[in-house]
């Protein structure tokens, strides 16, 4: 262990520190596709019973209109963040009468690329936006890789830790750099070690044919409609025969926040010639927001991200520029099929001491080589991770997945040791133990399990998936709300109706002025 992890884990175990690690913040957005009871895509308008998309602060849609995302408030307590996400399941499931929920990662089979619908929210310049923001996604990567789902976790340590440690390390920045810096080395750990949640929480090793549209792929076949690849932990986080160059150079190593944002200005201003060819408009109907190598910010994929909650009005990169990072929000996370919510609390104490461990553990900066070596670790795990003897590469050198994994483990040991502590529960030392037994025995792994039930069962990916998703609609039927909770969601349906309403019935603004004021929002920045 590094002598700066010991230092700064000793100072948050002294007995006035302990209640800190008590206020972290989680909250948790879970996309996933409705489907019909057949497990064919929902071509259905996203249910008025679920409020508007456009406001609804829980209950929205992502890319698709079929592609439902829901959204938690921030609690202290993972236990009460995936109750809310419970309730949330349970009233959405409440009106969605035969239409399921699917329960996996990886989409169902899909109908044409025209017939997937992009989702809608409604005539408000805002609402407009959003919808040609996704058009522009259609365009530039396809409807079809817009129609897988996944778990983002937000995390943040308490404003007042920072301080702690800046004080005890006589760092001379002020508290909000600190903090942004902190962040920001949290994530490039996170960049280093985040194949170890690809090895212990991939649950997509398998996909249905249809997803790759007769592309060229080096998949396996399982079955006529089945492909997967056979130590596979997660096709989702793979490029999966997709190839977009226009964000290749998009990889920020993330040394400074002030660097980050630069790369990030960069992409949302520079044009980026195929785009370009295709223009923003044809026939007078908007395609995309700009022909740029980015649209917005949130373009960007990445496998985690520093936030800062926006104002209303708004953009990312502003709220970031003017008051620092807040918290991460982790975005490689598979949907795990076996579970109602698509993760549970054993995982999400873990992630709670890989972040924490993350955010202490000795950072330095990542130059060029390590930067990519992190990124073929990642990669190599997603779609081989469990082959047994897998080496990856640490500081330059070869090591076996298994050595380094035990090696992270006995050390993310220790900050589940002090969050245990604070907290007066041993929950986080089982969930690391339940890590372990995976890295023994990769057979327990999400993603194991997902392929030996499919050749156990003789079913194919979407069967499987299907079966699950019915299972997962009867739990939560067998268990409905309180009528408290049920008045509360339909009060907020009904309020985001409403504000939806009030948004369309302002004075008209020309779209096209206002989506040149968006852009000019962020090239204005570009001075700063």
């Amino acid at each position: 262990m590094s002598d700066l992890l010991s230092r700064r884990l000793a100072l948050l175990g002294e007995r006035a520190n302990l209640p800190l690690l008590t206020r972290c913040l989680h909250g948790i957005e879970r996309e996933c596709l409705r489907v019909d009871g057949n497990g064919q895509l929902a071509l259905t308008p996203h249910p008025r019973a679920l409020g508007s998309a456009l406001t609804n602060g829980q209950i929205t849609t992502d890319y698709s209109e079929s592609l439902l995302e829901f959204i938690t408030p921030a609690e202290t307590d993972p236990a009460t963040t995936l109750a809310d996400l419970d309730k949330i399941h349970r009233f959405t499931v409440g009106k969605l009468g035969d239409e399921l929920l699917w329960s996996p990662s990886m989409p169902c089979r899909l109908p044409s690329e025209e017939e997937i619908p992009i989702a809608r929210y409604g005539s408000s310049p805002i609402g407009r936006l959003k919808y040609v923001y996704r058009k522009g996604l259609a365009v530039r990567y396809g409807k079809t890789m817009q129609c897988i789902a996944g778990i983002h976790y937000n995390f943040s340590l308490p404003d007042a830790l920072w301080p702690l440690l800046k004080q005890a390390e006589g760092d001379p920045q002020d508290d909000r750099d600190y903090q942004s810096a902190r962040y920001i080395a949290l994530i490039r750990n996170f960049r280093r070690y985040s194949w170890l949640l690809m090895y212990l929480f991939g649950a997509a090793p398998a996909l249905d044919r249809s997803f790759l549209r007769d592309r060229p792929h080096d998949l396996d076949t399982l079955d006529a409609e089945t492909l997967y690849l056979p130590w596979a932990t997660s096709l989702r986080m793979s490029d999966l025969g997709y190839q977009n160059n226009a964000q290749a150079g998009l990889t920020p190593c993330y040394n400074s926040l002030d660097s980050y944002l630069a790369s990030l200005r960069q992409a949302v201003s520079t044009p980026y010639p195929p785009y370009a060819e295709i223009g923003t408009k044809q026939n007078g109907e908007w395609v995309q927001l700009n022909t740029n190598v980015i649209q917005i910010e949130n373009e960007y994929y990445s496998s985690i991200r520093p936030k800062r909650v926006t104002c209303t009005g708004e953009r990312p990169i502003q709220a970031l520029m003017a008051r620092g990072v807040q918290y991460v929000e982790v975005r490689c996370l598979d949907i795990n099929p076996y579970l109602p919510l698509g993760i549970d609390l054993e995982e999400s104490r873990f992630l709670d001491a890989f972040l924490l461990f993350c955010a202490l553990q000795d950072s330095p900066p990542m130059a060029g080589e390590e930067c990519r070596s992190a990124t073929d670790n990642f990669q190599r795990v997603v779609k081989e991770g469990r082959r047994p003897g897998l080496t990856l590469l640490r500081n330059g050198q070869a090591i076996g997945l298994t050595d380094w994994a035990n090696d992270l483990l006995d050390r993310i040991a220790r900050t589940a040791e002090v969050l245990d502590a604070a907290q007066g529960s041993q929950e986080h030392a089982a969930a690391l133990s339940a890590q372990r037994t995976k890295v023994a025995d990769p057979d327990l792994t999400p993603s194991a399990r997902v392929l030996a039930e499919l050749r156990q069962n003789g079913e194919s990916f979407s069967q499987f998936a299907l079966r699950k998703s019915r299972e997962h609609a009867d739990h939560f039927r067998s268990h409905p709300l309180t009528a408290e909770d049920q008045a509360r969601f339909e009060a907020l349906a009904r309020e985001s109706l409403a504000e939806q309403a009030r948004l369309e019935a302002e004075p008209d603004v020309d779209f096209d002025t206002f989506v040149a004021a968006y852009q000019a929002s962020i090239l204005g920045l570009a001075s700063h």
